[in-house]
């Protein structure tokens, strides 16, 4: 059995690094009420998308100093997670890493940002929604996962 004072630990996989994934990562470290450890990567890593900081500004969130990460360098550097979750469209999370003894691969698909179009506003909307969808998405995800148990490393 997984140690109870050992937090889960969660990896949120997109291709850029630059939205989706960002916004489960920061969601789960808040509703995940101190027993996740979530960290979030791309397949290549851009900056973070400036509407994203915007949206999620609006729900308390600073992310204007976070730096993306590479998915290839965690699985390099042999980190280990319990699950791993691409939040990218299926022929994305092909791209995604096999990482040392995932206890589950989970896949949440939701809408590439970069396609969203219209005004400043219009686009605003769409990652207001995307946002509350992964918000949504991860407050399932700490409800499935509350009795959760792993065997020893």
């Amino acid at each position: 059995m997984k140690e109870s004072n050992e937090n889960v630990k969660v990896l949120f996989i997109c291709v850029h690094n630059s939205a989706r994934s960002q916004i489960a990562e920061e969601y789960l470290k808040r509703l995940g009420e101190g027993k996740f450890e979530a960290e979030s990567a791309g397949f290549e890593p851009e900056q973070i998308n400036p509407l994203i900081l915007e949206v999620m500004k609006e729900d308390g969130f600073d992310l204007t100093n976070k730096k993306t990460q590479d998915a290839w360098d965690l699985f390099r550097a042999g980190k280990f997670f319990h699950f791993v979750i691409t939040v990218c469209n299926r022929e994305h999370e092909e791209r995604c890493p096999i990482y040392p003894k995932p206890f589950a691969k989970l896949y949440w698909p939701f809408p590439e940002p970069e396609n969203f179009t219209g005004t400043h506003e219009e686009k605003l909307e769409q990652m207001r929604n995307l946002r509350d969808a992964i918000k949504k998405r991860v407050e399932q995800f700490v409800e499935e996962t509350s009795g959760f148990s792993q065997g020893q490393k």
